[in-house]
């Protein structure tokens, strides 16, 4: 079994986002015309047997909306088995973002908060976030988060471990931290945070096989290591099966290879069996 826990199901309004374009350069993918149906990701998935994929809503400041919490809550409703889901709110307004998130979670079944950093030119302490921390330790789901420098043209400051991630996981100890994309080119200090909390860990989202550094496939061997790294994909950008390609080459024994593919996913967002999410009102 191999669960996701980092991906979008693109609509064209995050494919056509200019804030995108250095990376369709990067993947050299062609630009669809018309709305991507939601069978398209699960052929990607299927291609790499890949069962369960954690789809994120994408929101910015300034009314962005590229990917709706209600168009996620709907893919859901239709493919319970193979999707769950994470919400996107509006951090220039904490009262309506955390309400969003109690909504989103207790309505229709959604397993965490992801919040992109560099999107709002704000790190994980900005104020805005902690009204949203506490509401995620109330709900019991992870705040998910990328770290390391960014693929859009954008400042990379926001996605440091050290101060950020580190500071907010002393603020809120029960906290669970998800922090996609490896957090290179300070993999080293993420790996250092990650054995620092309990609560704090890794994906490999953004990231191939061949490219993942090697002090964080050496920490993947590790009795720590082996609990604290999740496998992702950040679809559409790298395909599963390309995400997945020579995965032997790691070298994981079948402890931690399972526990990368989908045994620390299941824990972490506490991937039960769950009624179909409703499309939300």
């Amino acid at each position: 079994m191999t669960i996701d826990v980092w991906m979008q199901h693109p609509t064209l309004r995050f494919l056509r986002n200019d804030m995108f374009a250095s990376l369709r350069r990067w993947v050299g993918e062609s630009m669809p015309s018309d709305e991507p149906p939601i069978e398209t990701t699960l052929a990607a998935m299927d291609a790499a047997n890949v069962d369960v994929g954690i789809l994120s809503a994408w929101r910015g400041p300034n009314g962005l909306d590229l990917i709706s919490n209600d168009q996620v809550a709907g893919w859901i409703r239709l493919h319970p088995s193979r999707f769950a889901g994470l919400v996107a709110v509006n951090l220039d307004h904490p009262v309506e973002a955390v309400r969003e998130l109690r909504r989103c979670v207790r309505d229709a079944g959604f397993v965490g908060l992801r919040v992109v950093p560099w999107l709002w030119n704000a790190p994980p302490t900005d104020r805005r976030y902690y009204p949203l921390f506490a509401e995620c330790v109330e709900l019991s789901v992870p705040f998910c988060t990328q770290v390391g420098h960014t693929g859009p043209l954008r400042p990379s400051e926001t996605g440091r471990p050290i101060p950020y991630i580190d500071q907010v996981a002393l603020d809120f100890p029960e906290l669970v931290i998800v922090c996609g994309h490896v957090g290179y080119p300070w993999t080293e200090e993420m790996i250092a945070v990650a054995r620092k909390h309990q609560n704090v860990y890794i994906d490999t989202s953004a990231y191939t096989v061949e490219r993942l550094p090697a002090e964080l496939v050496a920490f993947m061997k590790t009795n720590t290591g082996q609990r604290k790294v999740l496998f992702g994909t950040n679809y559409p950008m790298i395909a599963h099966d390309r995400a997945l390609a020579g995965l032997d080459a790691l070298g994981l024994d079948a402890k931690a290879r399972t526990a990368y593919l989908h045994g620390n996913a299941e824990r972490v967002f506490d991937l039960r069996p769950r009624a179909p999410a409703e499309v939300l009102p």
